[in-house]
């Protein structure tokens, strides 16, 4: 029985390490073929192969590069006066595109809080919702209106209640002050816990080892040597 336990373990620990390696290059095997297929229009029509010596493969990791550096180009512009003027008449365009507006919109908003560095959210809060004794993750944006606190009877606070295992997506909530709990939680492991669906704790790995470090183990071995003081006593 114990040798079955041992073997499990070992196979446990072992999947653990080689699963998310195996998952990983999945993932970069079916991202190179899909930017394989993307590619190869681009390189048969702009006839790249005959600056690679008709290597396909490398024709298209010159068609990747020159990509990444018309992308950046495009963003140094965007950061210039000029630059913003004539991407905010874009928007506009887009604007009048109903269907389009509404997927070009999204997707840039996801691309914005997850490159942004910077948050405007002030601190993470727990609130009752949707009903009392019930706890959701919140992010603070700031004060209510001045007009709710005489329909509440006192100062409210504006939270965003943002969803799992998609963050971008949740709700506003005016919430009264008293109804507001605070959080030690950083706003990037309150996001950290809501994409992992609460399976990340939300605290930093030095704060789980030390947990670790002081914390008896399991078994009761740490009882051990009190025990055996004691029975030595004993024996005396």
């Amino acid at each position: 029985m114990r040798i079955k336990t041992t073997l499990q373990s070992n196979f446990v620990a072992g999947l653990i390490l080689v699963a998310p390696l195996l998952v990983t290059l999945f993932v970069l095997r079916t991202v190179g073929g899909w930017l394989g297929g993307v590619l190869l229009p681009v390189v048969r029509g702009t006839s790249l192969e005959t600056l690679t010596a008709n290597n396909l493969v490398a024709a298209q990791v010159l068609a990747l590069v020159l990509f990444a550096l018309a992308v950046t180009a495009i963003g140094f512009v965007a950061q210039r006066s000029a630059g913003r003027k004539l991407f905010g008449r874009t928007g506009q365009v887009v604007d009048f595109l109903p269907v389009f507006r509404t997927i070009y919109g999204t997707i840039r908003g996801m691309a914005s809080s997850v490159t942004s560095r910077d948050s405007d959210f002030e601190s993470v809060v727990y609130v009752e919702y949707p009903r009392d004794d019930v706890y959701r993750l919140g992010l603070l944006t700031g004060d209510s209106p001045d007009e709710l606190e005489a329909i509440a009877g006192e100062p409210a606070q504006n939270v965003f209640i943002p969803g799992s295992p998609n963050p971008t997506q949740g709700l506003l909530n005016l919430v009264p002050e008293s109804r507001v709990h605070e959080s030690d939680m950083s706003v990037r492991a309150a996001v950290r816990f809501l994409m992992t669906t609460g399976m990340d704790s939300g605290r930093s790995p030095i704060e789980l080892d030390e947990e670790e470090l002081h914390a008896p183990p399991a078994d009761g071995t740490a009882d051990a040597p009190a025990d055996a003081a004691e029975s030595t006593d004993s024996s005396d």
